[in-house]
């Protein structure tokens, strides 16, 4: 019941920074944008006793350095080096649960979508000669697609949900920040990033379950 009330808390705390905090004054709009997170890394806190604890450990490790992205993304590089961070985590995480390698087919689509998004959003900022930040970007657009590329082979629906996702709003945010303004596009990164990051949290119910049914035989 715990865990139920946790993730409901998640919902609420999620619907009340995209809807209804202010813009000013940022220390409140930041301390309410990570509170979903926080509430997320106490949930697969008590998930830690799992039959896989390192996939916990990891996702636990990439909720932290996410949340450390949301608290400093005004500063861009900064939040963005902490994203990338916490992207290289899930994915370690998710090689811990992997089942098999993935149709070579739908790998030839990330990477498809990979250079697209590179061509695009990148080559725009390249265009501004802005090269720190398209280089930083390259590499984030690559290190995403890996963790959607290793979120599929798990074979997970949840996970899978989860990282496609966290790839639709950063595209969103990369897209309106980079490219043209979208309309809506704060609830639409926002809500898909919060249901992402539960996805993932809510992931690890899965395995503690699976070990539950193994003590009852």
């Amino acid at each position: 019941m715990k865990k139920l009330h946790l993730i409901t808390l998640v919902i609420f705390f999620s619907i009340l920074y995209i809807f209804f905090i202010p813009e000013q004054p940022f220390l409140l709009k930041i301390s309410f944008k990570i509170i979903p997170i926080i509430l997320m890394i106490i949930f697969v806190y008590l998930q830690r006793d799992s039959n896989n604890p390192a996939f916990s450990k990891w996702l636990l490790l990439g909720l932290f350095f996410c949340m450390l992205g949301d608290a400093t993304i005004r500063w861009f590089l900064l939040g963005l080096s902490f994203f990338l961070v916490g992207h290289i985590c899930y994915i370690v995480a998710f090689f811990k649960v992997k089942m098999k390698a993935i149709n070579p087919y739908i790998a030839i689509f990330l990477l498809a979508y990979g250079m697209l998004m590179v061509a695009w959003i990148a080559g725009n900022i390249f265009r501004t000669g802005n090269y720190v930040l398209g280089i930083a970007v390259c590499f984030y657009i690559a290190v995403i697609l890996t963790m959607g590329w290793s979120a599929l082979q798990t074979y997970s629906p949840i996970i899978i949900l989860g990282a496609f996702s966290f790839i639709f709003s950063d595209s969103i945010l990369a897209i309106n920040m980079f490219i043209t303004d979208i309309p809506m596009s704060d609830i639409l990164i926002m809500t898909s990033y919060y249901s992402a990051q539960l996805f993932f949290a809510m992931s690890t119910l899965k395995y503690s379950v699976a070990r539950k049914k193994v003590l009852e035989l």
